[in-house]
């Protein structure tokens, strides 16, 4: 075993690792915002419900090439270093953001508009697939042994940040232009705000020391693809179940404002603020999350807070079905971010822990992606397909119970506790390299 880097994940670690993460959430938080304007603008079909539903298959898209992302960019991390992966990520999440924000739309240039979208989702998508592995991975590696799991948290806590900064930018929005102008042109302003952050984000990259211990590394990209894959497939597995529950309870909040615009009919501009609210939320319980997970075992508090919002989400939106007015449907919400913020806050670091270092960015990385790929990529379109089909308002949050107690599985099972040492420290595990 290789014992890992003793620094404190100072403020400058935690800004480098998480300032492309917050970027990634706040492009797909503002995307989900208006996906109903951009359903318009490049999916102008006559039923406004298919146009709603090719926007957000549009989103889903963008998933399809994170997989490809964590691997090219995960082997590359776990060869070569943390630094020289999270640099070339950023550069690729500005690159996608700028695409959309200058993409003519269909009344200009045709079938060219929602083609090109696609290519800027399928950036965005390769390139936030290889940010989560190296970003993470140098968060736990920089932490002290007292605080890895906190650490961590910083990662999930980065994705409500973003959130809480989308937010934050529509409200700002609301107030400065009329309804028509957001809807004409004013919807592309945040993603160019989007690309200013990436210099800034690639600064901070550049100014900070490598956690990779190259003495450890292996020779080779096949090399360390046969190690993860041939070695470790299991834990891949398991991986990727507690990344699904994560990922579709994330999408849920995300996909609340267009539940709030189509389905409660709430003004456009309080469905966009929501975000606001849920984004600072969900930071201060994700780091909530990590700092009990430091002192209680992450397993055991993943667990429970995500069964805690499995059991509350049919109770809180029968609240909101028998009083739906916005301040309720956000109080429900709001209080459905706690459970999720703590969750998903102590969950990162159970993935990291898995991994040796070896393989840690490639494990750690591909198990999100494609987490993330097959529930996240396709939570917005199920959604929207089983309201549609379906015609009940509550249809879908069936969809979003199962995955969480399936992805709570893993967690307890004999063999997940047997990874870990014989006391279930799981948050220590983050740190073995072997």
């Amino acid at each position: 075993m290789v014992a890992l880097s003793k620094r404190n994940a100072a403020p400058r670690n935690v800004a480098a690792a998480t300032v492309g993460n917050a970027l990634e959430f706040y492009d797909f938080t503002v995307y989900a915002a208006y996906a109903t304007t951009i359903a318009r603008v490049f999916f102008p079909v006559g039923n406004s419900f298919v146009g709603l539903l090719l926007s957000v298959a549009t989103f889903g898209l963008g998933f399809l090439a994170r997989p490809l992302g964590a691997v090219i960019i995960g082997i590359h991390s776990d060869r070569r270093g943390r630094k020289a992966a999270m640099s070339m990520t950023i550069w690729m999440m500005a690159l996608g953001s700028l695409m959309i924000a200058v993409l003519p739309g269909y009344d200009r240039i045709g079938v060219l508009a929602p083609l090109l979208l696609v290519v800027a989702r399928l950036v965005q998508g390769f390139s936030t697939g290889g940010e989560m592995g190296p970003a993470t991975a140098f968060l736990v590696e920089s932490a002290t042994a007292r605080r890895i799991a906190l650490a961590g948290s910083w990662q999930i806590a980065s994705q409500q940040g973003g959130t809480f900064l989308s937010g934050l930018v529509g409200l700002m929005l609301g107030l400065s232009m009329s309804p028509a102008a957001v809807e004409s042109w004013g919807w592309r302003v945040p993603f160019l705000l989007g690309v200013l952050i990436a210099p800034v984000g690639y600064w901070i990259r550049h100014s900070v020391d490598e956690t990779l211990e190259h003495s450890v590394a292996l020779d080779g990209a096949g090399a360390v693809a046969r190690r993860l894959l041939h070695d470790m497939p299991g834990r891949v597995g398991a991986a990727i179940l507690i990344v699904a529950g994560a990922t579709v309870a994330q999408y849920f909040f995300l996909y609340g404002t267009t539940y709030a615009i189509r389905t409660l009919h709430f003004p456009a501009d309080f469905a966009r603020t929501m975000n606001l609210v849920l984004g600072g939320v969900g930071l201060a319980f994700a780091l909530a999350g990590g700092w009990l997970a430091d002192r209680h075992g992450a397993r055991a508090v993943v667990v429970a807070a995500r069964l805690a919002m499995a059991a509350a989400l049919y109770p809180g939106f029968m609240v909101v079905m028998h009083d739906p007015r916005p301040g309720v449907f956000l109080a429900v919400l709001a209080m459905l971010m706690v459970a999720h913020g703590i969750a998903s806050g102590a969950a990162i670091v159970l993935l990291t822990g898995l991994f040796p270092m070896e393989v840690r960015t490639l494990g750690t990385g591909l198990s999100y992606a494609l987490g993330v790929t097959i529930f996240g990529g396709t939570a917005q379109l199920v959604f929207t397909a089983l309201i549609g089909l379906t015609g009940s308002p509550m249809s879908w949050l069936f969809y979003i119970v199962a995955v969480s107690v399936v992805s709570v599985a893993p967690l307890l099972s004999g063999r997940m506790a047997r990874i870990f040492d014989s006391r279930g420290d799981d948050v220590a595990a983050a740190r073995m390299t072997g």
